[in-house]
């Protein structure tokens, strides 16, 4: 494969505030229960593409979810739209010098997504991460119960993992994006120390957050990634979702409340393929004059008030430790290319 068409680049060209989070892609064989649960509970707007694939839309973007008739029942990808040509180039050549193999979408496959110049290459604990220029409008107008989602600069929202290798992580998002930490938060759940580094490319506070149990060797979540965030438009818009998901019967994680770090205001439900969807209202938005003056700063604890748990009922804490212990055996994936400082071994 030619990369011939790359353009030169200079270490000092910083692609921040240029890539915003796009699209996710899902894999499930429950694309009855996505079509509910986004829907009618989450009130997006839902094309049905196809028996094996659906499409969720927050704004005008043809795609903004993916979700794919599979067996993971986990995130598999996530999407970055790029602002151009130029700064697309950037990102994949310090792939490329990094020793990573990088690949071309399909004209298929971008058209599934809603987007054009799609490339790909590995990212940490599996996900793929998937690298766009343009979306492609949708054709038709919204249909959603929702008024309306923030995107724009901010992107899509955000994604959290949990790793044993937060640091690698950071690492891999600072190399590949130019990514900036915004702040920590110490917690405490259920006896064990909670680190969560937060980091963003763009004005949105995050749009990737790592959460990290210093000493245990576990990963204590099945899927790949722990939460997904989208963002509402208006504090009635996240409640009327809170409301539609709890009479419908979808499981609720925690209940609503206010974090300390980006001051969003949020509640936490469970996908049908078991990770959680976070929806939320109005986190701090990092102007450039607040980009300038910002400090990182460690919070203590996730929340000012709210975000209680879900009591999951003895069979799910059962199965959560079942979980926990297969997880100790399982490597997790890692890009130690893209994961580790310049010029160090690999």
């Amino acid at each position: 494969m030619s990369l011939a068409f790359l353009t030169p680049t200079r270490p000092d060209e910083s692609v921040f505030g240029a890539v915003h989070l796009g699209y996710l892609v899902v894999e499930s064989q429950r694309l009855t229960s996505w079509h509910r649960f986004a829907a009618d509970a989450i009130g997006l707007h839902v094309d049905e593409l196809s028996a094996d694939a659906l499409r969720f839309r927050l704004d005008d973007h043809a795609c903004r979810f993916l979700v794919r008739r599979g067996p993971a029942e986990d995130l598999m990808a996530i999407g970055w739209q790029v602002d151009d040509h130029e700064t697309f180039d950037r990102i994949v050549r310090r792939v490329v010098d990094r020793g990573v193999p990088v690949a071309e979408g399909t004209p298929d496959e971008a058209a599934l997504r809603g987007v054009e110049r799609l490339w790909r290459f590995a990212g940490p604990k599996g996900i793929v991460q998937e690298l766009y220029t343009a979306p492609v409008p949708a054709a038709q107008p919204l249909r959603m119960l929702s008024s309306g989602w923030v995107t724009g600069e901010s992107g899509l929202g955000h994604v959290a993992l949990t790793s044993r290798d937060p640091l690698g992580i950071h690492r891999f998002y600072d190399t590949v994006l130019d990514s900036r930490l915004s702040d920590y938060i110490d917690e405490n759940v259920g006896g064990m120390p909670l680190k969560i580094r937060f980091l963003r490319v763009n004005e949105r506070h995050h749009s990737v957050a790592v959460a990290h149990v210093p000493g245990l060797r576990a990963d204590p979540v099945r899927t790949r990634a722990q939460h997904v965030n989208i963002q509402s438009a208006s504090l009635d818009d996240m409640l009327a979702t809170y409301q539609r998901v709890r009479e419908l019967g979808f499981r609720m994680a925690w209940s609503v409340g206010q974090h300390t770090n980006d001051r969003e205001l949020s509640f936490y439900c469970v996908t049908p393929s078991g990770f959680e969807l976070e929806v939320g209202w109005n986190p701090i938005v990092l102007t450039p004059e607040l980009e300038q003056s910002w400090q990182v700063l460690t919070h203590q604890g996730i929340s000012t008030w709210g975000h209680r748990p879900v009591d999951p009922g003895l069979l799910d804490r059962l199965g959560q430790i079942r979980q926990a212990a297969l997880n100790a055996r399982r490597p997790e994936i890692t890009v130690p290319g893209l994961s580790t400082p310049a010029g160090a071994p690999r």
